[in-house]
Formats: C-alpha cells, sequence, structure tokens
C-alpha cells in the first residue's frame, strides 16, 4: 500500500511537472521520448507512462506514430477536469481565452444567482453573506482578497443546488484568478466591485430571482469592458 500511494505521489508530481513545462513551452509542439522524460524527472518508465497516459485521457496530448506525443492545443484540453482547469489558468492569457472565460460566467453565474434566490437554503445564503461580508474589508493586492472573492461566487454555485454548475465552480475560481489582476488595479474599480457584489447578495436574500441574475449579469459586465478595452478585444455579446 506504501509503495502504491509513493508511486501515484511520482505520477502527479511529474504530471505536474510536465504541464509546467507544456505552458511555458519548454517542449515545443512534440514532447521528447518517454526514455528522455524518465531521465529528465528521474522516474521509472512505468511512471512516466502512467504520467503521460493521464494527460492523454484529458485531451492534452495525442499520440502519433512515426511522430511521437504531440501536445495538442489549449483549446482541445478537457476544460471540465478540476487539474485541466488549474494548469490551463497557469498559461498566459490571451484576448481570445479571456474572452471565452468571460462567455463562460456570463452564462453560467446568472443563472447560479438566480437559483439561488429561489433554491438556496438558509444556511447556504448566510454563508454567501459572510463570504461577501470578509471580501469587502480587503482590498485588491492584500492577504485573502482573492481567495475572498472565490468564495462569494463558489458558494451562490453551491447555493444553486446545480450539480452541473457546481461542477463548474474549478473554471469560475480559475477566471477570477486570471481577471481580478487585470480588472481591479485601476482606481473605483475596486468601489465598483463592491456595489455590484452587494446588489447580488441582496437579491439573493430577498429572494429575488430576476433581480439577482440581472445584477450577476451586471456584475460580469464590468469585467468584460475592462477586458475589452485594456487587450483591445471586443468585449462579449450578453447571452
Amino acid at each position: 500500500m506504501e509503495h502504491a500511494n509513493k508511486d501515484r505521489s511520482l505520477v502527479s508530481k511529474v504530471m505536474d511537472g510536465l504541464v509546467s513545462g507544456i505552458v511555458e513551452e519548454k517542449y515545443g509542439a512534440i514532447l521528447p521520448p518517454q526514455d528522455v522524460l524518465s531521465k529528465e524527472f528521474d522516474v521509472s518508465r512505468t511512471v512516466m507512462r502512467e504520467a503521460l497516459s493521464m494527460l492523454l485521457a484529458r485531451d492534452m496530448l495525442d499520440v502519433r506514430p512515426k511522430i511521437g506525443t504531440r501536445i495538442r492545443p489549449m483549446s482541445d484540453w478537457r476544460m471540465i477536469d478540476e487539474d485541466v482547469v488549474n494548469w490551463r489558468f497557469r498559461a498566459k492569457p490571451d484576448p481570445m481565452f479571456l474572452r471565452d472565460v468571460i462567455e463562460f460566467r456570463m452564462l453560467i453565474e446568472p443563472r447560479a444567482s438566480a437559483q439561488a434566490a429561489a433554491r438556496g437554503s438558509a444556511a447556504e445564503v448566510a454563508a454567501i453573506r459572510e463570504a461577501f461580508e470578509a471580501f469587502r474589508m480587503i482590498r485588491p493586492g492584500e492577504a485573502g482578497y482573492q481567495e475572498a472573492d472565490e468564495l462569494f461566487h463558489t458558494r451562490i454555485v453551491i447555493a444553486s443546488g446545480n450539480q452541473f454548475f457546481k461542477q463548474m465552480a474549478a473554471i469560475i475560481r480559475g477566471a477570477l484568478s486570471t481577471l481580478n489582476p487585470v480588472v481591479h488595479d485601476r482606481e473605483g474599480l475596486w468601489e465598483s466591485a463592491i456595489a455590484s457584489h452587494q446588489r447580488v447578495i441582496e437579491a439573493i436574500e430577498r429572494r429575488d430571482p430576476k433581480e439577482a441574475e440581472i445584477a450577476a449579469l451586471a456584475m460580469i459586465d464590468y469585467a468584460a469592458e475592462e477586458v475589452g478595452g485594456r487587450f483591445s478585444a471586443e468585449p462579449p455579446a450578453r447571452v
């Protein structure tokens, strides 16, 4: 059992190292042969083979005869997988990726907010309020700011009661970690963020699904406009 646990730990460590190399464009388009990678990571070929198979299962790699192990475009990666989500958000964001992230939030968060208002338990709504109160006490750049914002959004998704939305929480957290440094470093934007978050929680507390949905969409809109202006890309169309 101890040996098996050690192997699993090694596989996870190798996977993490491979992903770091991929997102940092260390390997180019084709990974080195397995024996070369095994020596690089100082692990057995069995461990390396299992690590590569895990990435293959997540649609991150593609084995081609006479070519080798090709690194697939990040747009092909299986984003529903939480590990893949975390790895994808390590890479430097590009305008199209930021657009896609915001469009995803526009689809999920407003509806989740409406459902949280309609079906969230008293304890779940209180937890959202608790997360908001923590968030409003911390300014961007201070310790705990990112975690507080992620907790607010995650608790809304949980309160929606939708099991598929809950599976999307990792993408929302990754989106916030990418977008927050972009949208909260200008004067006045933090105050706008506080006001928009407050509007959402107050609508949820009033059990007003329609207003909660509208407020959540408005909360995302200002981020979309800021990202569009900052990266010279068209803001995502409202859905």
